[in-house]
């Protein structure tokens, strides 16, 4: 293995997950379009993440439990912690040190973290 070329995760509600990566986290939708799915804009255009309908029945799941998912940021860290708290975004502590640079750490609307990383 090389690299993880692509990754979703399964929501309960995809209209209100869409909402929040987009209108709180600032994720910019690709053109790509899939009845199941909404598909995100990374890396020039190209799409590495996407929120989907479950695959299977998610009743009894914690969906969101052990998953981390990072996402590499251009700017300040504390700029985009502002920006969230502004924006009523769950955030999971204080921006902290990493060996890859400062981090911080949110939660969405089924309890998956999004770690978002200064690589400064």
């Amino acid at each position: 293995m090389r690299r993880l070329e692509f990754a979703s995760l399964q929501v309960r509600d995809l209209e209100a997950s869409k909402a929040f990566y987009t209108e709180k986290l600032g994720f910019e939708l690709s053109e790509m379009s899939n009845p199941d799915a909404v598909i995100f804009k990374f890396n020039k255009g190209e799409a590495s993440f996407a929120i989907r309908k479950p695959l299977g029945s998610l009743d009894d799941k914690e969906v969101g439990n052990g998953v981390s998912v990072w996402f590499a940021i251009d700017g300040e860290i504390a700029d985009l912690q502002q920006q969230f708290l502004e924006k009523g975004v769950t955030i999971l502590g204080d921006v902290f040190p990493t060996p890859f640079g400062k981090a911080l750490h949110v939660a969405d609307p089924d309890g998956y973290k999004l770690t978002f990383l200064e690589t400064k």
